[in-house]
């Protein structure tokens, strides 16, 4: 019988709750994949509108609710290396997502104006994450101004991901292996839309809670292991909460919703910058950017470089590499096995 006091648990105590709530994260994530590509069919949102906003925004949740829960705890350290790291590993993900569509290279097959939109509206985020530290240590109400510009930037980004979906611009070359996004026409097949946003409501609750509830035991783990809190936040809970990216991303390669699967990540990933705004509401002692340690600053700078790269990919359209992954997909790859090993150097 595990105690419900956190204060009092072991290592062993930490590692069940830890990988229940894990496999929770794992399993309900993995289901809500099915239910957004439907909403997105029932909405006419599209999938990289519905990959952005309702699959990034509830595959998040575990996360979101983690880091929160660890910056209202004092645990700055473990609350942002979760976020930054989340934002890593589901990078990372896309590339291994490559993995499985063999016709031609992901960054090629799903290349479209609110993918590359959304990149765009990443960096800027994660560039503003990276200059706070750099700015004085100034709080209004103990919230750094930086705070309310990420929240509003991430609005305003999204705003235009909109926009250039339904009106864009221009549109990328279209070749045999593109996949465009085509709504499914057989929508009276598909549950109602209350159930489908029921069970979308239900199973992010779950998420939250099941978030919620990781915090703690990550926590133990990283005093009981000696691992730290930045290691534990990296490589345990930015794993863990992720895996629902990862599933969800091949699931989806492999049905052939590209773009759900890229807009996903990337969405989720943008959205995944504002578990840093929220931390930083949650610290009460000042600003979370100016607690960041050096590891943290330095996983901000490697997500930058490989969203950077990842961008570059969408718009050169390597349609086949070596392996069948793109250049671009294994530039990711190794950056992210590099930064894990200087973890522990």
């Amino acid at each position: 019988m595990i105690p419900l006091d956190p204060a009092v648990w072991s290592l062993t105590h930490a590692l069940i709750v830890f990988g229940v709530c894990a496999a929770v994260i794992a399993i309900v994530g993995t289901r809500i994949t099915g239910v957004v590509d439907q909403l997105a069919d029932r909405t006419g949102i599209g999938e990289a509108a519905a990959g952005a906003v309702l699959l990034g925004a509830a595959t998040s949740v575990g996360g979101s609710v983690l880091s929160v829960t660890a910056a209202w705890n004092n645990h700055p350290e473990l609350s942002v290396s979760n976020a930054l790291g989340g934002i890593a590993v589901q990078t990372f993900f896309l590339a291994v997502a490559d993995m499985f569509y063999r016709r031609a290279n992901l960054e090629h097959a799903a290349a479209s104006v609110p993918n590359l939109m959304q990149n765009g509206l990443l960096i800027c985020l994660l560039a503003m994450i990276m200059l706070a530290p750099l700015t004085p240590d100034i709080t209004i109400w103990g919230i750094h101004p930086v705070t309310p510009l990420l929240f509003g930037f991430y609005l305003y980004g999204i705003n235009l991901v909109h926009k250039s979906s339904e009106s864009p611009m221009w549109r990328p070359f279209q070749t045999r292996e593109t996949r465009e996004d085509v709504p499914d026409d057989d929508t009276a097949t598909m549950p109602s839309m209350v159930r489908l946003w029921g069970e979308f409501l239900i199973m992010m609750a779950i998420l939250g809670f099941a978030g919620w509830a990781l915090e703690p035991s990550a926590t133990v783990i990283a005093q009981e292991s000696g691992l730290g809190q930045t290691v534990i936040g990296v490589l345990l809970t930015a794993i863990s909460t992720s895996i629902p990216e990862l599933v969800t991303s091949v699931a989806a390669v492999r049905r052939g919703a590209l773009t759900l699967a890229v807009g996903g990540i990337i969405g989720g990933n943008a959205f995944d910058t504002l578990f840093t705004a929220a931390s930083d509401i949650a610290y009460r002692k000042g600003s979370i950017y100016h607690a960041m340690s050096e590891d943290a600053e330095f996983w901000v700078a490697l997500t930058l470089l490989m969203s950077g790269i990842l961008i570059m990919g969408l718009i050169r359209r390597e349609r086949h590499g070596i392996g069948h992954i793109g250049a671009e997909s294994m530039a990711v790859l190794v950056l992210y096995i590099g930064g894990v090993l200087l973890l522990f150097y």
